[in-house]
């Protein structure tokens, strides 16, 4: 992810507190959104009950939502707990907090800050490989899909779960299947590494999740993955998403 003001904003605040004095952090602090949610949301939510700067912390389910200044209707869904990203081994394990569950459940969030419904396949959830973030904390974009990836990936509402075909899209290759929830065995973070070559690693991969049709309790969602490891790879899918949602204008418009 980009570093956000928001990010930058909201840890210098922290650092203003402890020390009183003014703080201006580096656009290269990789340490700023975890500033944000373990330094400020999650004891607020603790001590006061106010999960401020962040929309929600669950303390059961281990996760705090926390809205982007970039883009218009954007989220970060990110770990309570001292996560560094998708190379993380700890998300793997049986009994592992479900983000994916709770990043999608968060789209409700997007859906009221531009006022309009989604369709499943019109949100997205994205995570970047290692090398293609800027923040050591694990955290997963819940935003619009571009119109144009929701209409290429209509051609893989019907693969068979546990099938991989693949594409391009936006000028790099990507490998798409459907699971039927985002738990447990179809958490897409498994679903992606137990395929994986013996060459390839999760460190470098990404990872786009969305409706594979309309309703996603019939249709069930595709998890899209590429990887800075495989030819015409890449390591990020976050250009996928739309920040500007203009579907959602698009839907104001009309009404």
């Amino acid at each position: 992810m980009r570093m956000s003001r928001l990010v930058l904003a909201t840890a210098a605040l922290v650092a203003l507190a402890a020390t009183g004095a003014c703080v201006r952090l580096s656009a290269v602090d990789s340490d700023g959104l975890w500033k944000v949610v373990g330094g400020q949301c999650v004891p607020n939510m603790r001590d006061k009950g106010q999960p401020g700067p962040c929309t929600t912390v669950d303390f059961q389910k281990r996760y705090a939502v926390l809205k982007d200044i970039a883009g218009r209707a954007q989220y970060l869904l990110i770990p309570t707990d001292r996560v560094s990203g998708i190379e993380s081994p700890e998300i793997l394990y049986g009994g592992a907090p479900e983000y994916w569950v709770g990043a999608w459940g968060a789209g409700h969030l997007v859906e009221a800050k531009l006022g309009v419904p989604l369709a499943g396949n019109q949100l997205g959830l994205e995570i970047n490989s290692s090398q293609r973030r800027t923040q050591n904390q694990l955290h997963i974009h819940v935003d619009c899909l571009r119109p144009d990836i929701t209409n290429a990936l209509t051609a893989f509402s019907d693969v068979a779960p546990g099938a991989w075909r693949w594409t391009t899209l936006d000028g790099s290759r990507y490998r798409v299947t459907r699971v039927t929830s985002l738990s447990s065995r179809d958490n897409p973070f498994r679903v992606v590494e137990r395929d994986l070559g013996p060459k390839q690693s999760m460190a470098a991969q990404t990872i786009l999740v969305t409706g594979a049709g309309p309703d996603t309790q019939r249709d069930g969602w595709l998890v899209v993955n590429s990887g800075l490891d495989v030819d015409g790879g890449t390591g990020t899918a976050e250009g996928l998403l739309d920040h500007a949602c203009s579907l959602a204008r698009a839907k104001n418009a009309s009404q």
